[in-house]
């Protein structure tokens, strides 16, 4: 083992203390730098031939690449949150005022039960409705309350929200233009040898292309594909449904059908049988062939990692990390899995 001096010593600790300090002053922009190195990552391939298209000019391929994400990503996102603000406000003020009665609807689904479910709800009908009663009026006080909370917060969360978008662009650019001197420098200083950091770097940047990448566009065509749906059934809300269904779908396997299943459920047992007949069979063969057909493609194969650990990574990531989990889980899984089996191969080169 090598005995480190006094200086040497002192100077490992100073250089620890200033990284935490480091993350410390970043860490009320965390959000904002995330997003940018991701983004930065995912458009690499992109501004690479920009770059080359517009001979090496590094500033104007930089500016150019950071204009083509906000006409493509973050435009469009915000164009759908101002939607999807304006259908959950409306769908809040017809059930506050008795348009949409949720009671009546659970009566007539109960109604629509077959003989032997309807006697078993007799049996307890009390303890269900006053069951279902209590957990309406908890539901709609708690949508009072968040309504009367971001009325109030609107000016200043926006406030927030203009200057951490602010940050990630302006660190995009940066990164866009320096962002291969960056990583170079980042490679020369990570106190690893060679044999383990180029798998180790290759797969983080894999893992968040692919997953950033074979997410949102399973959650974007899950998602609108459901909306389509929900608007052709004359469902309520379409866009705030398919809103939903695109964050759930970052979920695999169980993802959108948490929405479009109850709502089939709720048209079959109250005799609205094709609306639900058409629901069900485009939910399992349109919705969910999305999900079985691209995820595999656009994730698992540039990632390697098998359907359950993307499942529980996913899951894990995002209640730890909220929605930035579901890229951080599945990074944070496949360096666990190339970092054992890179150990792994190494114990057996000793050995051998």
């Amino acid at each position: 083992m090598k005995q480190f001096t006094l200086p040497q010593t002192s100077f490992l600790f100073l250089l620890v203390c200033v990284t935490l300090a480091f993350f410390w002053i970043l860490l009320p922009f965390s959000g904002a730098v995330f997003w940018g190195i991701v983004l930065a990552i995912v458009f690499a391939p992109v501004h690479a031939r920009l770059l080359a298209g517009l001979g090496q000019r590094q500033n104007l391929a930089a500016l150019t690449a950071l204009l083509l994400i906000l006409l493509m990503v973050i435009l469009p996102v915000m164009l759908i949150a101002s939607a999807l603000i304006d259908q959950a406000v409306g769908i809040y003020g017809m059930v506050s005022a008795g348009q949409i009665d949720v009671n009546a609807m659970s009566r007539r689904m109960i109604a629509g039960l077959p003989d032997w479910a309807a006697t078993l709800f007799d049996r307890y009908e009390t303890t269900i409705m006053d069951t279902l009663q209590e957990k309406l009026t908890a539901g709609i006080a708690q949508a009072s309350q968040l309504t009367a909370r971001y009325a109030v917060n609107l000016g200043r969360n926006a406030l927030g929200f203009l200057v951490s978008m602010a940050i990630m662009l302006y660190l995009l650019f940066f990164l866009f233009r320096d962002g291969r001197m960056l990583a170079a420098r980042i490679k020369r200083t990570v106190p690893l040898d060679s044999h383990y950091k180029k798998p180790l770097f290759d797969k983080f940047v894999t893992v968040i292309r692919a997953t950033v990448k074979g997410n949102v566009l399973v959650a974007v065509a899950q998602g609108s594909l459901g909306g389509l749906i929900f608007w052709l059934l004359d469902v309520p809300g379409p866009v705030l449904w398919g809103v939903v269904m695109a964050f759930l779908s970052l979920l695999p396997a169980v993802g959108a059908a948490l929405i479009w299943g109850p709502v089939a459920v709720y048209f079959l047992v109250t005799g609205a049988l094709w609306q639900g007949i058409v629901l069900a069979l485009y939910g399992v063969l349109v919705i969910g062939l999305v999900d079985n057909l691209l995820r595999p493609i656009l994730v698992g194969k540039d990632t390697k990692l098998p359907d359950y650990i993307v499942l529980l990574s996913t899951i894990g990531g995002m209640s730890l990390f909220g929605l930035n989990g579901f890229v951080i889980g599945p990074v944070i899984a496949a360096l666990f899995i190339s970092a054992w089996s890179l150990f792994a191969s190494a114990e057996e080169f000793h050995e051998d």
